[in-house]
Parts: C-alpha cells; structure tokens; sequence
C-alpha cells in the first residue's frame, strides 16, 4: 500500500465521534451504527469522478472527542474505522496524555487495525525543548505504527526539536495547529536543512484550516484537515481541488462567503470548533447525538447562522458550475 505520507495526499477527514444522549440531555454511550453512517456517507466521495475525496479518516482526533472517550471506547471507533474503511484510505488515529497511557492507547490502535498515529499534546503540563523531545521519542519507541506529532497548545517546537524528532524512523509527520508562520517556515526550513527535502509531511491544523491554507502553502505545508468535510462535504471538496488546480476566483469566492463568515461564527462559541462541527452533521441529517462535557452546544442562533452559510457556500459552487450534493 506505501507509506502512511504517500497515502495522505489529499483532503484529510476528521469524523466526529457519535453519541447517544444520556440522562439530563449528557451524552451517553458512543453511537457506534451513526458512526459508521457517518463514515460510510464520506467515503462514499471517493468515487466522485471529477472532485474525489478524502485521502484518509483521522479517527479519535480533536474533532472526535479524543479527550472524553475511554480506551474500550477509543478502541471500538478505531476498530470500526478501519472496517468501513475497508483499505482504500488509511487510518489515522488519535492518542495523547503522558507517555504511558499514550503508548496504551498507540497499542489498543494497532490491535483496532489503525495505520498510523496523531500525537496530540501531552496532557497538561508544559515541558521545555527537552521534555517535549524526550516525550515524543518515547511516544515513537512504544509504538510501530508511523506518527504524525501535532504542534497545539502546550506542545510549541523549536525547529531543533522537531529536525531532532525527524531522525527517528517512525515520526513521519507535523501538523500545526498554533499559527505562527514564522515558526512553521523555521520548523521547514531547519528539518531540509539536516535531512534534505521531502523527510517530514507538513499538515495545516488549525481550525477551518481552509482560511489559512494558501498562506500555509507559501512555507510549505501543502496539505491540511477540514472540520467541514465532515458537515458539508460537497463544499470542503470543490474547494480543495480548485486550491490544488489553482482556480483562484472559486477559491476566492468560497473564502470570502463561507469560509470568513464560517471563522466568525466559529469564534463565537467556546468549543464551537467542535461543538459547531457536530451540529452540522446534525444539520446535515444524521443524528450525531450531543457533544461530551465540558463542550457544551452550539445556541439555536447560531445554528440557524451555520445552516445560512451552507446554503451560501452551495450557491458560490452553482455559481462555478458545480452541482452541490
């Protein structure tokens, strides 16, 4: 099948994870059959002729809830993921905290049949230069599934740190998530450096990562995740392929109608880079059950926000000539 960086060339998909609600309007038990609708509904782009997509499912991610699910639960969305996934994309799953329980969870995605890792930050503490290399470096040993580390938070590199990381065999990505261009051009610059063009992939993950993606590829990120992929599928995809084919005035068009005014909805809401996400998929027509606290839902305002810009993005692409779906 190749490498997990040659299979990632394309639209990245983070599905939320489902939940059935509990007692008092909580969120109970994972919704393990709206899950698999969910995935199964996504990649059935796949075998869209003209605007394919997504090149592979990051399941148990940000946007998944990765922090409120326990391992038997981590371990069964894995699991259903790399079923309905079925080979034709990768795997790529989410795992975090300190080491150790990071290395649990690495574990409980292999067994799952997980093709690859996202290290998120360890959790809580903010270590120096040296503790992040040395927790990602046992992150790296504990596992033989190929890992993406993701810069967010409380896990901000030097770019020595992160040509130091690239020597180890099995980190094969950075994706950001904190925005610093100055930072990412120093990060690319000091791995081409020691190692030479083309060691680490570089991912865009900020949140509705479309708004900064062509100033992401001026330093040479070249690929990122879309929140919106998983709500509006159509829209998420037009848009990437015109930004790979350099069809500027539809890109335009999409950042200056649904993607701006997206950012600015999102803004309004703590958790809404989640909590917005899941209620489009509800929106969209699958019932995607609530989001776990402390994410707490969207306002009804907003919702209706959400559902007019959708209807706007859809209009720029028959603008475009692209039918929606």
């Amino acid at each position: 099948m190749g490498s997990l960086v040659e299979r990632l060339d394309g639209l990245l998909y983070f599905p939320v994870t489902p939940f059935v609600r509990g007692a008092g309007d909580r969120a109970g038990r994972v919704d393990l059959a709206a899950y698999a609708e969910h995935l199964r509904s996504r990649l059935a782009f796949l075998d869209t002729p003209e605007r394919p997509g997504p090149a592979a499912v990051f399941a148990c991610c940000g946007t998944g809830e990765f922090f409120s699910l326990g391992l038997d639960e981590y371990a069964e969305c894995v699991r259903v993921a790399a079923e309905v996934a079925g080979g034709r994309v990768p795997v790529v799953a989410g795992v975090g905290y300190g080491a150790a329980l990071a290395a649990s969870f690495a574990d409980a995605a292999e067994d799952s049949g997980a093709d690859g890792l996202l290290v998120m930050p360890p959790y809580l503490v903010a270590g120096g230069a040296a503790g992040l290399r040395d927790h990602y470096t046992a992150v790296a040993e504990a596992t033989d599934l190929e890992l993406i580390i993701y810069q967010r938070d409380n896990a901000i590199f030097t770019p020595e740190v992160v040509a130091d990381l690239a020597e180890i065999p099995n980190i094969v990505g950075f994706k950001d998530g904190k925005g610093d261009l100055d930072l990412m051009q120093r990060i690319v610059s000091a791995v081409r450096d020691r190692h030479g063009e083309g060691k680490l992939l570089y991912l865009n993950g900020l949140p509705t990562a479309e708004m900064s993606q062509p100033a992401y590829r001026g330093v040479g990120v070249p690929g990122y995740s879309s929140a919106v992929f998983c709500f509006a599928p159509d829209i998420a995809l037009a848009f990437y392929h015109a930004y790979r084919d350099g069809e500027s005035a539809l890109v335009t068009a999409l950042l200056d109608r649904f993607y701006r005014p997206l950012v600015e909805l999102r803004n309004q809401g703590a958790g809404y880079a989640v909590a917005l996400v899941k209620a489009g998929v509800r929106l969209a027509g699958l019932d995607a059950g609530p989001v776990r606290p402390p994410l707490s839902e969207a306002a009804p305002e907003h919702l209706a926000r959400l559902a007019e810009l959708v209807a706007q993005g859809r209009r720029v692409l028959v603008e475009h000539g692209i039918d929606p779906v």
